[in-house]
């Protein structure tokens, strides 16, 4: 039975073992500086195990980095825009290896972690060939806001072979699965640590398993390294080998090549060769890595002859330059072969990925809708906020020169009909239902985000198509694309329930009543609203109380033109087919309905940008339902709010329209200039409303 339990706790690790407890010898790890953990320690905290914690309790004192506090963080959930920890972490802090004390395989649990929300799952990293098990470190105070962390650390000279590996995790995997069995475990596996993931998940196909595959080594058999192993078993030492990393390097420069371009390749090689060198390090004795290398090997077949028995949800994240294993071409192998398989593609990154930086490992695993507390995802429930680097990366660099370039101008409309600048005319508690004009292509989401974000300090959360969350179009190289960023930022699926569930948690929702309809218009059909005839959400909203402001958005127009049309694709027989066949997939949205807002296909428009003019947003007068919601259960009632609020849109996109005109800042130009003598982080001034 493995025991959870402090064993170490210097400011980064807490040790944990499996049975049987042993404290032979020495442990060594920390930063520069060696702590050591005596066997007199040992003797001592070998008490202390039947009162180790439970597995959601605090894992050391603090939390490195200034966390907030664990009781709020346990009891009301992550907040938004977090401290999520990246970048506070480096590789350079665990240099030194953990020498060998005799002990078998053991987990440990990060103290920089911390404590997790409540309800949070369990998730388990499986390392690499190396086996120290910090492969983890710029993820750990992340991932330990929702996860509880435990990373394996497998001693450089252990010789547990990999059945024996399999055992121990599969051994813990059915533990803590006994002991909560509605909550799914993941499984992170890095190169090697993918086999043995991928293995016992194999071996338990009935439990809830989530794997995470960083670069898994089942390509092994097609790798560079299988060379390796006839070379070093005709060596007398490694020193050679581990004197002269860069000779290592040079056999992995393609042949052929002319010098000049195979030096150009020569130091990307050895920079992905270096970090697992140096797994290696103080020269290890030859017969320690040839024992690797055949684990590795045994580890590749022993996995591939079980992949048609794994049943659980698998996430391959693959390199586009990985130098040790054939990753690019092994995602697409995995994605073929399992059942439940789905691919993150970083054309950019090398095999040690997920210490490279730019790398986030949550929110991969949130933008690919896989993190859940239970054995099904809920959007709302399992929704985790997102945190300070995550907005700081999508918004305010991503989309920085959109931003700039189109300078969008916010208005709102207070109790009294005066419209003022900014958002301090929409309420600052929920529930409140935005609902407007939805634009060509949605380029007005980002902004309107955005302002929420940095005035309100408000998630909102948009109601979105289906397709945004559909696998039916990831490719076997799929990349991390704006499918994903919306799910980060706390998009949900367009159906009643999760409306329903968003006002019964005080949200704030975003709903386009014209859908994909008013987003995929034709040309001329800028600012026409295509809504439904029944009013589909006042009744809704009146039933929580939520307050319903109406607003519209102008300036697609003044960036983009559309060229290409619906209609124009439909005339051409490859195009129509292409439209045809790519909308059959899809759930169809207001069957039942008719007219132009049932026309729901999915389409590319041909566009062609323009010399950006400006975004204007305006947040018409919220309508209260607070205590009507007798009066508006009647359809009729509803029906005339509804129409209310849709001629309150209009009225507002004429508005806008009208009012541009007035603004001395409307082109970029213009707004060049103020920003070059006023100073680039001034706010443009517009329009008097």
């Amino acid at each position: 039975m493995p025991f959870t339990m402090p064993l170490l706790s210097s400011n980064r690790i807490s040790f944990c073992f499996p049975h049987p407890l042993n404290f032979n010898s020495d442990l060594w790890i920390g930063k520069r500086d060696r702590i050591a953990v005596s066997r007199e320690v040992s003797t001592n905290l070998t008490a202390s195990v039947a009162s180790s914690p439970p597995p959601d309790s605090v894992r050391g004192d603090s939390v490195a980095g200034g966390a907030r506090d664990v009781k709020k963080l346990e009891s009301e959930g992550l907040e938004l825009l977090y401290d999520d920890g990246y970048t506070s972490s480096s590789e350079i802090d665990y240099t030194d290896l953990v020498r060998s004390d005799g002990a078998p395989p053991r987990w440990f649990c990060p103290v920089e972690c911390g404590r997790p929300i409540k309800g949070s799952p369990l998730l388990l990293f499986l390392p690499g060939i190396g086996g120290l098990g910090m492969g983890l470190i710029l993820h750990h105070k992340a991932l330990g806001k929702v996860f509880e962390v435990r990373c394996m650390h497998i001693p450089v000279y252990d010789r547990t072979p990999f059945e024996g590996m399999v055992k121990i995790v599969e051994a813990t995997v059915r533990l803590e699965h006994a002991m909560c069995p509605d909550k799914p475990i993941y499984l992170v596996g890095d190169s090697f640590g993918g086999c043995v993931a991928l293995a016992v998940a194999a071996h338990n196909p009935n439990i809830d398993l989530i794997l995470i595959l960083s670069n898994p080594a089942t390509s092994f058999g097609r790798s560079q390294l299988q060379p390796f192993l006839p070379i070093l078993e005709a060596l007398p030492d490694l020193s050679f080998i581990m004197g002269d990393p860069a000779k290592m390097a040079m056999a992995s420069v393609e042949s052929g090549l002319p010098p000049l371009e195979a030096l150009d390749q020569l130091p990307r090689i050895l920079s992905s060769m270096l970090p697992h060198l140096f797994d290696f390090a103080d020269i290890m004795p030859k017969d320690t890595l040839l024992w690797k290398l055949k684990l590795l090997r045994s580890a590749a077949s022993y996995a591939n002859s079980r992949l048609h028995a794994v049943k659980a949800e698998v996430l391959v994240l693959a390199s586009g330059k990985d130098n040790i294993l054939p990753s690019r071409d092994e995602a697409q192998r995995l994605r073929n072969s399992l059942r439940n398989c789905r691919v993150r593609y970083f054309k950019d990154y090398g095999h040690t990925l997920l210490l490279e930086d730019g790398i986030r490992l949550l929110t991969i695993i949130k933008g690919a809708s896989m993190y859940r507390r239970s054995r099904r995802l809920d959007y709302v429930s399992d929704y985790l906020p997102p945190s300070m680097t995550e907005y700081t990366e999508i918004f305010r660099l991503k989309y920085r020169l959109f931003f700039q370039a189109t300078s969008p101008v916010m208005l709102s409309t207070l109790n009294d009909g005066k419209i003022v600048s900014g958002l301090a005319g929409v309420p600052n508690e929920g529930p409140v239902l935005l609902v407007g004009y939805h634009t060509l292509m949605a380029f007005e989401l980002s902004p309107l985000i955005d302002a929420f974000l940095r005035e309100k300090n408000v998630m909102v959360r948009g109601v979105a198509h289906p397709l945004f969350f559909t696998e039916k179009f990831e490719t076997s190289l799929q990349e991390f694309t704006v499918f994903d960023e919306i799910k980060v930022f706390g998009a949900v699926p367009v159906s009643a329930s999760y409306i329903f569930r968003l006002f019964s948690s005080k949200s704030f929702v975003l709903l386009y009543p014209g859908g994909v309809r008013e987003a995929f218009h034709r040309k001329g059909e800028e600012y026409k609203l295509f809504w439904p005839e029944q009013p589909e959400f006042v009744r809704m909203a009146a039933r929580f109380g939520a307050t319903i402001v109406p607003f519209g958005v102008v300036g697609e127009d003044d960036i983009a033109e559309l060229v290409i049309d619906y209609n124009d694709q439909m005339s051409i027989p490859i195009t129509r087919d292409l439209i045809k066949q790519t909308n059959k997939g899809f759930k169809r949205l207001r069957t039942n309905m008719n007219g132009e807002v049932a026309n729901q296909d999915l389409y590319i428009p041909g566009i062609l940008p323009k010399i950006p003019g400006r975004f204007y947003f305006l947040f018409g007068k919220p309508f209260e339902t607070k205590g009507r919601m007798g009066n508006l259960r009647d359809r009729e009632n509803a029906n005339e709010v509804y129409l209310q609020i849709k001629s309150e849109v209009e009225s507002i996109l004429s508005y806008l329209k009208k009012k541009r005109e007035e603004d001395p800042y409307r082109g970029i130009l213009q707004r060049i200039v103020y920003q070059a003598t006023r100073g680039s982080t001034d706010e443009v001034p517009t329009f008097e409303p």
